[in-house]
Formats: structure tokens, sequence, C-alpha cells
């Protein structure tokens, strides 16, 4: 279990009172890391200290800012790479066998290639998988480690930090072409509504909705993801947790 990829999910998760508490261990954890630099590391410090201190609406509502009401900053990848597109499709669904084939099942209502949940899978997998799979979202990770910098957010320490982690090559090529991409207007609200009618996807029920359970997450930190139960995509079953 890779404890790290695992705290770095749980930071870009929706800022919470359970997370906050959990600040202590995270830190732990991520200041201990030596795969990634002092340097990044202190950078990093003061997202988690920020996590942990700040009034909890105020984070919550940086967040949904950040990540729900821009679509440049969205954490659901295959955004950056496919949009809208038909191949978007093709690509969940191969993220999703893949989770399958691994026994991984999230209980959660995001789409699998929302990053906190492809972090969570990736902490129970072989290194060099991981170094794979991060290598080919780099282009991606570093795009919004710039634009979240612009924007003068802790939180573009997290994607830096996993880049460093992965020892991850960029290409900078494909980072220039996603920064030209005009930026979104996050106070733009009638935009916002209309992203959401054109793109709303739903895999299937989830009673439990919302955001990753952070206690289970926090508490079965080094426990191997077990089959699900029901493999069907979109079932409301048992969490790696």
């Amino acid at each position: 279990m890779d404890r790290s990829l695992k705290a770095l999910s749980l930071l870009l998760s929706y800022p919470s009172t359970e997370l906050q508490a959990a600040m202590p261990e995270i830190s732990g954890v991520l200041m201990s890391d030596t795969r990634m630099t002092t340097v990044c590391r202190r950078t990093l410090s003061q997202l988690l200290d920020q996590l942990a201190t700040d009034d909890i609406y105020d984070l919550q509502e940086s967040y949904v800012g950040l990540f729900d009401r821009s679509r440049t900053l969205s954490l659901n990848l295959f955004e950056h790479v496919h949009g809208e597109s038909r191949d978007r499709g093709g690509a969940m669904v191969s993220l999703v066998e893949m989770y399958r084939e691994a026994g991984f099942d999230p209980v959660t209502s995001e789409l699998p290639d929302h990053l906190p949940v492809l972090l969570e899978f990736l902490a129970t997998r072989p290194f060099a998988e991981v170094q794979d799979t991060l290598a080919d979202a780099a282009h991606i990770l570093d795009t919004l480690s710039e634009r979240l910098a612009r924007r003068e957010s802790g939180y573009g320490a997290v994607f830096a930090a996993l880049l460093q982690i992965a020892d991850a090559k960029v290409d900078k090529a494909a980072v220039a072409e996603l920064l030209e991409q005009p930026e979104d207007d996050p106070t733009d609200l009638d935009a916002l509504d209309a992203v959401w009618e054109e793109s709303e996807v739903t895999f299937g029920p989830d009673p439990n909705g919302g955001c990753p359970q952070v206690r289970d997450m926090l508490a079965n930190m080094d426990t191997p993801v077990n089959p699900a139960p029901n493999p069907a995509v979109g079932a409301s079953a048992q969490a790696a947790e």
C-alpha cells in the first residue's frame, strides 16, 4: 500500500471536519516521503497547514470554486483529453474494466476518471504500474499545477508531488497546448449550469454519494483492496476500504 498516494487522494477530496482531524496523520505520511524533494515537501506543508486550520466553510467554498466550477481545473482527467466527445465514453469504460479486473469498486458518486478515485486505486498497485499511469497523465498534472499556481492556490503542490513521486517526465508541448485553452470564470453560474446540462453522466444509483469516505479510507490506510462482491458498473458495492 502506497500511503502517500492515498494521502494525496484525501487532500484532493472535498474538505470536511473529518479531513481536518486527519491532517496530522496525513502530514506525517507525506513529510516522511523522501521521493519528494525537501522544497516540494515544504510547499506541500503549507497546504496541509491551511487545510488543518482554516475555517471549514471557507475551505469548501474555495474547493468548489476551483474544481467544481472550472472545467479547466476539473479533477476528471478525461475532461482534459476528450472533453465531451465519444472517445471519453470509451476511455471511461476501459478504466472501469481496469478497476474491476483488480477487484476495485469504490463507493462514490464520482466518475471513474476522478483523480482522487484513481489515486486510491493506484495506492494498491505495483509501483511500476503507478509510474506508467501517472506518466500518461503527466501533462495534465503539470497543467493543473500551473493553473493552480496562477490562482495562487496551494493545491498545486499536490500535483507537483505526484509528478515527483512517479518521477514522471512531462511533455511540455502538450502542457503548452492545454494552457492555451481559455480559463473558466467560476463566478459565471449560468455557464456552469449549461455545462452540467450538457455533461452530466450517471453510471448508476449511489446511496452513499458525495466525496470519498475519509474516516474509512484513513482507518484502512494499510489494508489492501479486496475483490468487490458485485462487479457491475455503477453498482453500490463495498469500497476498497
